[in-house]
């Protein structure tokens, strides 16, 4: 139990032990998610990497937003891990698996007959626009792999165990980048390739992490009758899950409608953000797995009623994601050719893809004072609060600060990049005012 306990020990030391493996476990998953367009990019050709750009930002907002409700999950097993409840955690999870079993059917039955609907949606440029179509069908067929695997690493980050979902991260990256080379590269599939060996190696992770769970003694009960839709533990995961993933739905369709508008400037332009967004997800790395960290280190102190560990672990998080910060806006500023050149060998993508990339310069900074408070109020269980923030940035900030933008003469992609800085600005001076605001609510209940 000592193993996975987040509620002892030097805070910094806890909170950088933990926070590493998220760190590795991301960058691997990036790499082979990177894999994908980098492949595509070097053997297929500029109209197969658009529409693996299109495509994978869909999934990618589909996958944001199962990730966000496996938050519930995380929180509600860090709490009943905190308090010593192990049957608690355990029941809670078989809920959990109920509930996404449900959900990856559901996606699944609503992707895959509509992916030519969704292609078009997504404004797809006319020669990528079959290759968008066929990445997201194949995508969705695999949908039960994707939410197995965000299901599986929840549970293991609500008890303290980041190495585990490190392991089987490894085994899908090595799997995914094999299958592009066969699949893209040798037989030359393009998208379909790509969007093949993406499903093979989710569906690999995912069995991984079944023979894991079974060699390793788990600090729950768990049996097979607790897998059913129990509404005392449903209501208790969603409560905390459906917030974030409706900002998460929200935030990615922001992010989306980016895609949307630049696609309708060309398919250079298109396959541009799709590298710099892939680029965008290395240099928010250590933001990102801070994010997670906090949040069960949060969840684990206030179940074992240590709320000051939490505070403390949020500080510390944000002045060292804050010079991780500093040094992945640097190499964005000014090496940012350089980095999508590694996706792309189209010297006018990369071009275009380097000034998206300058105004993410910015915000490297910005997110790592950002993720650091969204994953403490989602420790804290104030979900909703993190749901709103996200909804102001998105709507009444990105989007209107997008439409704006391109609508003026001379519009850039450094141009149409501004608006996730400015939002972020915005949200974290909500974050800050929310903080304040529970902090002395806190004060004064404990004075009564």
């Amino acid at each position: 139990m000592k193993e996975y306990t987040l509620t002892q020990g030097r805070i910094l030391k806890s909170l950088i032990s933990f926070a590493f493996p998220v760190l590795v476990a991301l960058f691997l998953q990036a790499m082979y998610g990177a894999a994908d367009l980098v492949i595509v990019g070097q053997f297929a050709g500029t109209n197969e990497q658009s529409g693996v750009a299109s495509g994978s930002q869909l999934f990618n907002m589909i996958t944001m937003v199962v990730t966000g409700l496996t938050m519930g999950v995380t929180v509600f097993v860090g709490r009943a891990i905190g308090g010593g409840q192990r049957e608690k955690a355990g029941r809670g999870i078989g809920a959990g698996i109920a509930i996404f079993a449900l959900a990856a059917v559901l996606i699944t039955a609503l992707v895959v007959p509509s992916s030519d609907l969704l292609a078009s949606m997504l404004h797809a440029p006319q020669q990528a626009f079959a290759q968008t179509s066929v990445y997201l069908r194949i995508c969705g067929i695999g949908t039960i792999f994707i939410v197995g695997y965000n299901v599986i690493g929840a549970v293991f980050r609500g008890i303290g165990d980041s190495k585990t979902p490190l392991i089987t991260v490894i085994v899908a990256c090595l799997v995914n980048i094999v299958g592009d080379l066969v699949l893209v590269a040798g037989c030359g599939m393009g998208a379909a390739g790509a969007a093949i060996a993406t499903v093979a190696a989710q569906g690999v992770s995912v069995v991984c992490s079944l023979v894991l769970i079974r060699k390793r003694q788990l600090p729950f009960s768990f049996s097979l009758d607790y897998i059913r839709l129990d509404g005392r533990y449903v209501k208790e995961i969603l409560n905390v899950g459906v917030p974030i993933a409706l900002q998460e739905l929200l935030v990615q369709f922001s992010f989306l409608f980016i895609q949307v508008l630049v696609n309708s400037m060309g398919v250079t332009q298109s396959a541009a953000v799709g590298v710099a967004e892939k680029v965008c997800g290395f240099l928010m790395l250590v933001a990102s797995a801070y994010m997670q960290a906090i949040s069960a280190f949060v969840a684990q102190n206030n179940g074992a009623g240590r709320p000051d560990r939490s505070r403390k672990a949020l500080f510390y998080g944000i002045q060292t994601a804050l010079a991780a910060g500093a040094v992945m806006g640097t190499l964005a500023f000014f090496g940012g050719s350089a980095l999508a050149a590694i996706f792309s060998r189209e010297p006018s993508v990369i071009a275009a893809a380097h000034d998206y990339l300058k105004a993410y310069a910015i915000d490297c900074l910005l997110t790592a004072i950002l993720f650091c408070f969204v994953g403490y109020f989602n420790g804290c269980g104030r979900t909703v609060f993190v749901m709103a923030q996200g909804v102001i940035g998105a709507f009444f900030v990105r989007i209107p600060a997008v439409y704006l933008i391109s609508r003026g003469e001379g519009v850039s992609l450094f141009h149409i990049g501004l608006a996730t800085p400015v939002s972020s600005v915005v949200q974290i001076c909500l974050c800050v005012a929310a903080y304040l605001y529970y902090k002395k609510r806190f004060a004064e209940e404990t004075v009564r």
